[in-house]
């Protein structure tokens, strides 16, 4: 057997782990003034992120059409991959999961087994890092898939967002959830669980909102794995990482990652917070 894993850009799995893992990244797309790009392909995040304020009208954002996931999966079984295991941002936000699964319908030479994390950015990027860890090791595609099923329902991502004007102009945002009055004053923090996003805290200064997300994140300790995540914003997750030093599982690289553009545009500059696998359902 010859496993091949596949994620999107979304995920966030860092450069060199990709390339330690031999992952296979589609892109996802950005859409500035009708012009699609691939991020990291056609678009760089710090270019992307610098421009963001600027852009006239709002950029947009799109899943990868079918056809490139099927060329993607037809080209690992032709290169000899015997089983392809896809694993992407929750379907329930994205249209992606849907495209992987109509590209791998006409895929011959390899079996694809896909899989949804319910989560995004480093939420899923975990599960992704995690799934090739055990493939590294030898474990088969089902065994795989049953430790990530376990392990989906402990992911959890949680952010601060800095302002609700990129919700408000990405059309990403149910007014009646912040109530009218309260939109330039709030730091909403946010949770990603199971495929859903959620409000879980409004606070009206960042000092104490990241005080509270703090120890909202502390509840669901201890953590098999855990990550910082900021867009745009590294002195801010600097000091977040800071703070929460004593939750890092020791056994594992404490990393800070930067969210990509795709995510970003919807959650605005300046948003920062963690992605985190708990020990414990």
């Amino acid at each position: 057997m010859t496993l091949k894993i596949v994620t999107d850009s979304t995920t966030d799995v860092p450069p060199e782990l990709l390339e330690k893992y031999d992952i296979t990244v589609i892109p996802l797309y950005v859409v500035i003034d009708g012009k699609s790009y691939a991020e990291g392909v056609d678009i760089t995040r710090r270019n992307f992120y610098q421009n963001l304020a600027s852009y006239n009208p709002y950029p947009t954002t799109a899943a990868p059409p079918a056809g490139i996931f099927a060329e993607t999966y037809q080209k690992l079984a032709d290169e000899g991959a015997t089983e392809i295991l896809s694993i992407h941002l929750a379907n329930s936000l994205s249209n992606t999961y849907n495209a992987a699964r109509l590209g791998a319908e006409s895929v011959t030479g390899a079996n694809v087994t896909l899989f949804d994390t319910q989560q995004i950015t480093v939420g899923a990027g975990l599960q992704v890092i995690a799934a090739a860890e055990a493939a590294s090791a030898g474990q088969s595609v089902s065994e795989i898939v049953t430790m990530l099923t376990a392990r989906a329902p402990r992911t959890r991502v949680f952010g601060m967002l800095d302002s609700l004007e990129s919700l408000r102009r990405s059309g990403r945002v149910n007014w009646a959830t912040f109530g009218f009055g309260t939109l330039l004053q709030i730091k909403p923090l946010m949770m990603i669980h199971d495929g859903d996003i959620s409000v879980i805290a409004k606070v009206r200064t960042r000092k104490r909102a990241l005080k509270q997300l703090l120890q909202i994140v502390e509840s669901f300790a201890p953590f098999e794995r855990m990550a910082v995540i900021h867009i745009n914003a590294p002195e801010a997750a600097a000091e977040l990482h800071e703070l929460a030093s004593h939750l890092f599982p020791p056994d594992k690289a404490r990393r800070t990652m930067e969210v990509t553009a795709t995510i970003g545009t919807h959650l605005g500059l300046g948003a920062v917070g963690f992605a985190c696998m708990s020990k414990k359902d």
